[in-house]
């Protein structure tokens, strides 16, 4: 499946950097979302480094889920394509 990086989870001070908020293609709603919770996730960058993540939990009412990465994903990132195993 494919995914998009939505934003980072946090609020307008504090940006926590390995928490991210993904949208998975055609899904809609929470109890979609949480069929897809312990599943993992990969992004890789242009140089082909993969950083690696699960997916932990639903966010919101609209289908999106929030992860957790390895380590912290970079700003370029966001509105990029990640791919859910």
């Amino acid at each position: 499946m494919e995914a998009t990086i939505v934003n980072f989870r946090g609020s307008y001070r504090t940006k926590k950097g390995n928490h991210i908020i993904i949208k998975v293609n055609n899904i809609n709603t929470p109890e979609k979302a949480a069929k897809l919770v312990g599943k993992k996730i990969t992004w890789k960058t242009k140089s082909g480094i993969e950083i690696k993540g699960e997916i932990v939990k639903p966010h919101g009412n609209s289908g999106a889920l929030r992860t957790i990465f390895e380590k912290g994903l970079p700003g370029q990132a966001l509105g990029t394509k990640a791919r859910v195993d």
